[in-house]
C-alpha cells in the first residue's frame, strides 16, 4: 500500500492556522482598545454639569438702563470639553474619563445672565440678539478655566476673565477689569475639583454682576447727570 506522508501533517497546520488567526483578532483588538475606538470610552466618562446659584448682595445698586451680553470669547484649549489641569506651570494636561456638560464659555455666560436676572436690580438684561434695545453691552474674554496645582498637594480652580462693558450709543468702552477667582479644592478627586469649579463660578459671576451696575451707573452718571439710579 502506498504512503500518504503529507495527511498527518494537515492536523497540525489547521491549528497553526487557527492560532494565528486569533492572535490576528486579538491584536486588533487591543489595537483599537489603545486607540480609544468604539462607544466604550464614551460610556465611561463622566460628565459634569456645575450650576452654581448663589443669592444677590443686597448692597448692589438697582440700574434703570438695559444691557445685552455678548457670546464671550476663548482660545480653544481653554473652551473645551475636557477638564483641564495644570499639574505644572506650562504644561496643561486633561482629566481621564470626565468631560463638561457645557463648554466654560457657555457655563460663564449663563452663569452671569442668570444672576442678573435672579438679582432684580437692572431694568431688563438678555443675551445679545434677543430683540431687547439696549443701553449698554458687556463683552467677556476668558482667558483661564483649569484646575491649577503651582506646586501645591490639592488644585485650585481657575478661573480669569477679562470683562468691558460698551456703551452702545457711542461704543465707548464705560468699564474695564479683569476679574481671578481661585478656588481650592477639598481633594484630588475630579468630583471634588468640579465642586471648586461650581462655587468660583458664583463668586466671579457675583463680581462681574455688581461691578457691572456699579460701572455702569457711574458712566450714567457722567452722560446723563441728570439721571438718577433708582
Amino acid at each position: 500500500m502506498t504512503s500518504h506522508p503529507s495527511q498527518p501533517a494537515a492536523a497540525p497546520l489547521r491549528s497553526v492556522a487557527r492560532i494565528a488567526a486569533l492572535a490576528l483578532v486579538l491584536a486588533l483588538a487591543g489595537c483599537a482598545s489603545l486607540l480609544g475606538g468604539g462607544g466604550g470610552d464614551r460610556e465611561r466618562s463622566t460628565i459634569y454639569a456645575p450650576d452654581p446659584r448663589p443669592a444677590p448682595d443686597p448692597a448692589w445698586p438697582r440700574a434703570d438702563w438695559q444691557l445685552t451680553l455678548s457670546p464671550p470669547t476663548a482660545a480653544r484649549m481653554t473652551d473645551s470639553f475636557r477638564i483641564a489641569v495644570r499639574p505644572t506651570p506650562g504644561e496643561l494636561q486633561v482629566y481621564r474619563g470626565a468631560t463638561w456638560a457645557k463648554t466654560p464659555t457657555d457655563m460663564l455666560h449663563d452663569s452671569v445672565l442668570r444672576m442678573f436676572e435672579d438679582s432684580d436690580r437692572i431694568a431688563a438684561v438678555a443675551r445679545q440678539g434677543a430683540g431687547i434695545t439696549a443701553d449698554y453691552k458687556l463683552v467677556i474674554d476668558l482667558r483661564r478655566f483649569e484646575a491649577d496645582y503651582n506646586g501645591n498637594l490639592l488644585p485650585t480652580a481657575l478661573i480669569e476673565a477679562n470683562i468691558k462693558l460698551i456703551h452702545n450709543i457711542d461704543q465707548t468702552v464705560a468699564g474695564a477689569r479683569t476679574f481671578l477667582v481661585a478656588e481650592p479644592a477639598s481633594g484630588t478627586d475630579v468630583a471634588q475639583v468640579v465642586d471648586a469649579f461650581d462655587a468660583a463660578l458664583g463668586t466671579i459671576s457675583g463680581q462681574v454682576v455688581g461691578w457691572t451696575l456699579t460701572t455702569g451707573n457711574a458712566h450714567e452718571a457722567t452722560t446723563h447727570p441728570d439721571a438718577r439710579a433708582r
